[in-house]
């Protein structure tokens, strides 16, 4: 994984621990309805892979929404009433019944891979589904 992140430019410390992130993956999905969710899901990344966080513990997640600029009481709300936990059971179940079966996988239409995939096998399955590379923007 960490070769796969420096591939990618993406910071990655060496972690000792696995957290549970039932929670983050609950305070994501309440990211979506907000007009901007400001870099949540990056923050959650940062605050697990690089600083070594525990992104089970509320303090730590309200830490990455405060970072974000998202509404903190929103946020709490969220987090203690476990408003989007419904949500998030909707997606883990639709993802069982398409056969996910590991973190990460990338589906598109109804082909996908698991694992933690180089850029270029995440681009052939984007191709393969019909998108099209964009021309790179000139940087003047």
């Amino acid at each position: 994984m960490a070769e796969r992140m420096a591939d990618e430019g993406l910071p990655f410390g060496k972690r000792t621990r696995v957290y549970n992130s039932r929670l983050a993956q609950e305070l994501a999905k309440w990211a979506e309805t907000q007009t901007n969710d400001k870099g949540l899901i990056r923050g959650i990344y940062e605050a697990y892979f690089v600083d070594h966080q525990n992104i089970s513990d509320v303090d730590v997640l309200l830490d990455v929404v405060g970072k974000c600029g998202l509404p903190m009481d929103e946020a709490r709300e969220v987090l203690e009433s476990r408003s989007f936990r419904d949500a998030v059971d909707r997606d883990w179940a639709e993802s069982r019944a398409v056969g996910v079966t590991s973190v990460p996988t990338f589906v598109t239409g109804r082909v996908g891979v698991m694992g933690a995939q180089p850029y270029a096998v995440l681009e052939q399955l984007v191709t393969q589904a019909g998108a099209r590379k964009r021309p790179a923007a000139s940087r003047e």
